[in-house]
């Protein structure tokens, strides 16, 4: 049986907001951007509510995979 292709997108969803609750909504499902260096320092980088891409401690988040139909509706809202 053929491996369905995994998804050059990744998502998160917001565990802590605590200092950023203008910036991030606890419990949402966002878009993270690669970013090798960010990694390192145990970052991510997230589009956040602004619209913009920013760094935020990975702790913050819990790294998911949706399925293709959430991904494509997620990608279309952002």
């Amino acid at each position: 049986m053929k491996q369905p292709k995994k998804s050059q997108w990744q998502f998160g969803v917001c565990v802590d907001n605590t200092r950023y609750r203008a910036s991030l909504e606890l419990h949402k499902i966002y878009r993270v951007l690669p970013d090798e260096d960010a990694a390192q320092d145990g970052d991510l980088r997230i589009i956040d509510e602004s619209g913009e891409d920013y760094l935020y401690p990975a702790a913050r988040f819990a790294i998911i995979e949706v399925p293709k139909a959430v991904e494509r509706a997620l990608l279309k809202a952002s």
